[in-house]
């Protein structure tokens, strides 16, 4: 059985018995990554809950031969995308990645995720929407996008009034 699958065994109860979900299960360059979530985003106290249950269980387990760091965390806002479970759980998000080789001259592609099933994802790419096997991709993930900053002053209704707290006012930048 591969570490990540013998690893998942064993946290899966844990994970299951805070309340959240094993989102996925990391072993790279000596480092283990448990991502877990849930909705509406996991707090840090079921994450230390986690961390110390899986850390006392996995040294009386010992799958993983050698020494290896245990990280225990959020997939964050621009997960990865390795499972169809991870797809199906992004559909209609914006989400980019690369291909084993080339396809229509590219490897990289952006677009927003529109359906996920058993041999593949579909995504929208510009009007267009492209089949792509999740044996094609290399590495994808979800794409937080930033709303823009406004600028001081501008989605004002009234454009002589700039709305100004006391703490970044001219005058107490200047004492």
């Amino acid at each position: 059985m591969a570490v990540v699958d013998r690893v998942r065994e064993l946290v899966a109860p844990i994970v299951a018995d805070v309340g959240v979900e094993l989102y996925d299960v990391e072993f790279t360059g000596g480092i283990l990554r448990i991502l877990v979530d849930v909705e509406g985003g996991i707090d840090i106290d079921a994450i230390k809950v986690i961390s110390r249950r899986s850390s006392r269980v996995l040294d009386d387990a010992d799958p993983i031969p050698g020494r290896y760091t245990l990280e225990v965390s959020s997939p964050g806002l621009e997960r990865p995308l390795r499972t169809r479970h991870h797809f199906e759980g992004a559909i209609g998000e914006v989400v980019k990645f690369k291909t084993h080789v080339e396809i229509e001259g590219r490897r990289r592609f952006q677009g927003t995720l529109v359906g996920a099933d058993l041999d593949g994802f579909r995504l929208d790419l510009d009007g267009a929407e492209r089949v792509f096997g999740y044996d094609d991709v290399t590495k994808a993930k979800t794409v937080f996008e930033w709303n823009p900053t406004p600028k001081p002053g501008s989605g004002s209704k009234d454009a002589g009034s700039a709305r100004v707290t006391p703490a970044h006012s001219n005058q107490e930048a200047n004492r």
